[in-house]
């Protein structure tokens, strides 16, 4: 059997992506091949040509043809209807693609934890391939940044690397291509490091609302932005989203917020992970009160022009000028 660094194959050359497939291919083996596969095409001509020179690519036609010629999968697209697409579309989907057990399949799309469990069933029951969900981090060591520095952080549904589980070693070893062996969580079962994650973003999205009330209510009553900055940071309220995602322009000279609201993580995707939360809470009944009123306002930053295709931290402006208007 041809080694699992040979034949890798990538599926999703979003911004994200793109930038870990560029790793893939830099960190393979110069001898091997590199599989890719996007629905639009002319990125993944794009791609090829860009990183041709650390070894072959091949654009493939489908998510079949990608597993069939390859003994590692890394997949990450925008949601759960394009996963099950990926996987288990009858006509075009890995899981009609040539049945290989030892196939590992590393799927890193931010989706919910029933469909991530749903489609590694199917594929485990149809001999496809070992799936198992590893998320990426959105923020510390992560993001577009951290996939283009090969700095990401993996939320892994599986368990720690055994001598008894040949194919954590092989994970463990491709992840590292793309991130830092010291910010890999191992979540236990699959389906738990997408858990993990909703859980994280419910938090982190829900306190950048907070962390951007906050201040406008103490910049108008008067407190100078950086001092109250100061005194979150050495007081009960401090956060890393106030540290390092500051909302306020001019206060962090490297968050977003100081850089013309810079991308880190777009506006609008706030709802899909705000979303996630909500529906994960529902699931496992607890009422997600806090997510449910951070999603209101996301909902209406998401289609404010100061908002759109800018970082979240940018809801500040919304609710800034939202409440001026209120005032006139």
């Amino acid at each position: 059997m041809t080694d699992f660094v040979d034949n890798v194959a990538f599926i999703g050359l979003g911004a994200m992506g793109y930038a870990m497939a560029k790793n893939i291919r830099k960190k393979m083996a110069p001898t091997g091949t590199l599989y890719v596969f996007d629905v639009f095409g002319r990125v993944c001509e794009k791609f090829r040509d860009e990183f041709k020179s650390f070894g072959p690519i091949v654009i493939v036609e489908s998510p079949k043809e990608a597993a069939a010629m390859s003994q590692t999968i890394i997949s990450i697209v925008p949601g759960a209807k394009e996963v099950r697409d990926v996987y288990l579309n009858n006509n075009s989907g890995v899981i009609v693609a040539p049945k290989n057990e030892d196939r590992l399949i590393m799927e890193c799309s931010t989706i919910d934890s029933q469909s991530s469990r749903e489609v590694g069933q199917a594929l485990g029951t149809a001999g496809t391939g070992k799936y198992i969900d590893t998320p990426v981090s959105t923020r510390m060591q992560g993001g577009v940044p951290g996939a283009d520095s090969g700095t990401l952080s993996f939320l892994i549904g599986h368990s720690k690397p055994s001598d008894t589980d040949p194919i954590s070693h092989r994970l463990e070893k491709v992840a590292t291509m793309m991130g830092n062996p010291k910010k890999f969580f191992y979540c236990g079962k699959l389906g738990a490091g997408l858990a993990a994650k909703i859980s994280n973003n419910y938090l982190s999205c829900s306190i950048l609302l907070a962390v951007a009330e906050a201040m406008a209510i103490g910049i108008r009553s008067g407190v100078d932005e950086k001092l109250l900055h100061e005194v979150i940071q050495n007081s009960t309220g401090q956060n890393f989203m106030a540290d390092v995602v500051q909302p306020v322009p001019g206060v962090v000279p490297d968050a977003p917020s100081s850089n013309n609201y810079r991308l880190g993580f777009k506006t609008q995707m706030m709802i899909k992970d705000l979303g996630l939360g909500v529906d994960a809470g529902y699931a496992t009944g607890i009422k997600p009160t806090m997510a449910e009123a951070a999603y209101r306002v996301y909902e209406n930053a998401a289609v404010d022009p100061k908002c759109i295709d800018r970082d979240g931290s940018s809801v500040y402006l919304h609710i800034t000028t939202t409440q001026e208007d209120h005032q006139e």
